[in-house]
C-alpha cells in the first residue's frame, strides 16, 4: 500500500513541476489558462472573450527562466474581416483549442530543445487580430468587437508576474509571424516588467515584414498596415522614439523602421524569400490578376528568369534591412536562411531534426541558444537560391493560415 501511495504522489509531483499537461503520441499537450481577472481591465479578445495562455512549469535549473511566445495568425484591418474573425479560433478563445501542442522552441525535451527545455514556457493565444497592439472598440448598436490587444499583453503578463515571472534570471520573448511582429513590438515593453538583473532578449520569427512594393509598384503591405494601426488604435502603442523620428508614425509598425530603437538584444529569424511575404507582399494578387506568377508561387522551380530575378532583388532589399545586424553582430544575431518557408521555430522538423535547416552546420536551435547564452556570435545569412539543400519548404501548400 505505502509503494502505491508513493507512486501516485511521484506522478502528482512530476505533473505539478511541469504544469497542467498531458502526452499524446510523444506530443505535449498543455491546458489553457483563462486570464480571469482581464475583465476588470477591459482586455478581451476580438469577440468579447477573455484572453489565454498555455504555460508549462519550468524545473532545474530553468525554474526561474522564462520563454513567452506569441502565437500567430495574420490580422484583419477592417469591420467586415475583423467581424469574420471574431465568429473563428483567431478571434475568440471560446473557439480554441483547450490543449496546444508544444514543440520546437516549447518542446520539453532536452534532446529536441537543448537550450530551453527545463524553462517556464509559455504560448500567449492570439485572439486580437493587432499583433497585441491595439486599443479601440468598435460599436454601432448591433455589432462590438474589441481591439484591445495591448490591453491583452498587459493582462498576461501581470497575471504571470505573480507565478514566478517577476523572478526570472533570464527571459525570452518571442513569437511566429503575426506573434514575430508582437515580439519586436514589445520587447522594450517586456523589460520594464522585469527586474534590472533579469537577462532579457527577443526573438522575431517570420515577423520581419518589409516595407517594400509590390511588382506593380503598389505599397500593398504599407497601405494594409495602415488601415490596420488606424482600426485598432495601434499608433499610441507604437515606439514613441521611433514614432517621433518618422513623418508617418504608423510606419513604425514595420520592424526595419523599429529595430534600432529595441533596446534589449534582438534575433531575427526569417527566410529571405519568406512564403508570405512572397505571396502577399510581393506579389499579393491584386499584383498578378491574371496569374502570370501561379506557377512561380507553386514551384519556384517554374519561375522564369525574370521572376528570380525579382525573387533576388526581394532578398537584398531584407537583407538591406537587417543591416545594422548584419554589420554590426553584437547587437543582436540572425538566420537569414534561403527557403521557401514561413515561421521555423515551433515546428521540431526546422528547429531541431536530423533534417532540419542548417546554416554552416547549425540548426536553428543551435544558433538561436549560441545567440542567447553568448556561446558565439550567431549572424548566418543564407546564399541565395537555389544553393541551400537542407530547406522544409513550405511552397505549393495554402499559405492563408501559416499562423500568420
Amino acid at each position: 500500500m505505502e509503494l502505491v501511495f508513493a507512486i501516485v504522489l511521484v506522478v502528482i509531483v512530476l505533473l505539478t513541476c511541469a504544469g497542467t499537461s498531458v502526452s499524446s503520441d510523444d506530443r505535449l499537450l498543455v491546458n489553457m489558462t483563462v486570464v480571469r481577472s482581464a475583465a476588470a481591465a477591459g482586455a478581451y479578445c476580438l469577440d468579447g472573450s477573455l484572453p489565454a495562455y498555455h504555460i508549462h512549469r519550468g524545473f532545474g535549473a530553468g525554474a526561474r527562466n522564462w520563454l513567452l511566445q506569441f502565437e500567430g495568425g495574420g490580422w484583419c484591418n477592417d469591420i467586415e474581416s475583423c467581424a469574420e474573425r471574431a465568429k473563428t479560433r483567431r478571434g475568440s478563445t471560446t473557439l480554441m483549442n483547450k490543449l496546444e501542442t508544444f514543440s520546437g522552441i516549447l518542446s520539453d525535451d532536452p534532446f529536441r530543445n537543448p537550450d530551453f527545455y527545463n524553462w517556464n514556457r509559455v504560448k500567449l493565444r492570439y485572439c486580437d487580430g493587432g499583433s497585441f497592439a491595439g486599443d479601440a472598440k468598435f460599436d454601432n448598436g448591433t455589432l462590438v468587437l474589441f481591439f484591445r490587444g495591448q490591453r491583452i499583453w498587459q493582462a498576461i503578463i501581470k497575471d504571470l508576474l505573480p507565478k514566478g515571472l517577476r523572478f526570472a534570471n533570464k527571459a525570452l520573448l518571442s513569437g511566429c509571424s503575426a506573434g514575430g511582429l508582437a515580439a519586436y513590438l514589445h520587447c522594450n515593453n517586456f523589460t520594464t516588467y522585469l527586474p534590472d538583473t533579469t537577462t532579457v532578449k527577443c526573438l522575431g520569427d517570420a515577423g520581419f515584414f518589409l516595407d517594400s512594393p509590390d511588382i506593380t509598384m503598389n505599397h500593398t503591405q504599407r497601405s494594409f498596415f495602415q488601415h490596420l494601426v488606424t482600426l485598432q488604435g495601434i499608433e499610441q502603442n507604437l515606439d514613441e522614439n521611433c514614432t517621433t523620428s518618422l513623418s508617418d508614425p504608423k510606419q513604425c509598425i514595420f520592424p526595419q523602421y523599429l529595430l534600432k530603437y529595441i533596446t534589449p538584444p534582438v534575433f531575427v529569424l526569417n527566410s529571405a524569400y519568406d512564403v508570405y511575404q512572397f505571396h502577399h507582399i510581393l506579389v499579393p494578387p491584386s499584383a498578378d490578376p491574371r496569374g502570370r506568377w501561379n506557377r512561380c508561387k507553386l514551384n519556384p522551380k517554374q519561375c522564369l528568369p525574370n521572376q528570380i530575378t525579382i525573387l533576388q532583388a526581394f532578398r537584398v532589399e531584407m537583407l538591406t534591412a537587417l543591416r545594422s545586424l548584419v554589420f554590426y553582430p553584437n547587437r543582436g544575431g540572425t538566420f537569414i536562411n534561403s527557403c521557401f518557408a514561413h515561421c521555423q521555430s515551433e515546428s521540431q522538423d526546422t528547429w531541431l531534426a536530423p533534417d532540419s535547416p542548417q546554416m554552416y552546420n547549425e540548426t536553428i536551435a543551435e544558433s538561436v541558444g549560441d545567440w542567447y547564452f553568448g556561446r558565439n556570435l550567431s549572424i548566418k545569412v543564407d546564399c541565395a537560391y537555389p544553393c541551400d539543400t537542407t530547406c522544409h519548404n513550405l511552397i505549393g501548400a495554402d499559405t492563408t493560415d501559416y499562423h500568420l
